[in-house]
């Protein structure tokens, strides 16, 4: 499994908490890390970064979480427990495209679709879901055009239309791409909503060296996307990521406490991360 790319989700100083309910709900969960500011989850072989930083802002429905189970009782067990507490979205039932699906908030405002089905060409057991809308609503063929040509490894399974009855014709109704060998979905809404992408569930790529920090950040920040700091983005399309070589991943983990506060120190001055420069700070 790729775990070299992998979501993250902005907290209000809650990792624990939300660590915790998710280890209790997922099958095969664990929390690999915890710093204080940054939890790490692994779902079943699949990492979830869970960031507590505070209120600045809050995970919305423009990126959720799929859940595919060919067991219609999975399906209706995990849309139970996620909905303690939550805002169902969608009722669980049965709908065209599924025997049984439903789509859900959970409690700590982060949304899931639990869906009864094959899970197609993937390994992972979830999927991050990009939903387009308002200003960017029909840009979702536009987006896995730009996200597949960027990244290597990168495929197209499948694009679902819809036929005009439904939403605008010729929007992505449901659609699954690969990058670098990561499996993720994304579809467009013509409905208003009071949401866009932001930070509060941003996408975390993992680099080898100075070379591909390069590529993704001069090629996510070209043509409309936006520098922000410490190794944060965002692309054309609005959607937050984190370009972060793995170096410095290393360096702010190692037990010298000193050290990794100097490298984070460093690392706190940056927009795209200089990886010479953490270098000095981690000798």
């Amino acid at each position: 499994m790729n775990n070299n790319i992998y979501p993250c989700i902005w907290l209000d100083k809650n990792g624990k908490e939300v660590a915790d309910f998710y280890s209790d709900v997922f099958p095969n969960t664990k929390l690999t890390e915890d710093t204080g500011l940054v939890q790490m989850l692994s779902i079943n072989g699949q990492q979830l970064m869970l960031l507590s930083a505070g209120r600045e802002f809050k995970p919305n429905a423009s990126i959720s979480f799929l859940i595919a189970n060919e067991d219609e009782q999975e399906t209706e067990r995990l849309f139970s427990r996620l909905a303690e507490g939550g805002i169902v979205l969608m009722p669980l039932d049965s709908y065209p495209f599924s025997s049984k699906y439903g789509w859900v908030r959970d409690k700590f405002g982060v949304t899931w679709q639990l869906y009864t089905g094959e899970k197609g060409n993937t390994d992972q057991y979830f999927v991050p879901t990009l939903m387009y809308v308002n200003e960017q609503n029909g840009r979702a063929k536009e987006a896995i055009a730009f996200y597949t040509q960027l990244f290597p490894n990168s495929t197209t399974e499948n694009i679902m239309e819809y036929d005009g009855t439904e939403d605008t014709k010729g929007n992505v109704q449901h659609a699954q791409f690969t990058i670098n060998g990561f499996t993720m979905a994304c579809m467009d809404s013509s409905i208003d909503h009071s949401f866009n992408f932001d930070e509060g569930i941003s996408l975390l790529v993992i680099t080898q060296d100075q070379e591909e920090v390069d590529h993704y950040w001069n090629s996510m920040t070209a043509d409309g996307g936006k520098e922000s700091m410490c190794g944060w983005l965002k692309d054309k399309f609005g959607v937050s990521w984190q370009i972060v070589p793995r170096i410095l991943l290393e360096a702010t983990s190692q037990k010298d406490k000193a050290k990794a506060k100097k490298v984070m120190d460093a690392m706190m001055q940056m927009r795209k991360i200089d990886v010479a420069t953490i270098e000095r700070a981690n000798a």
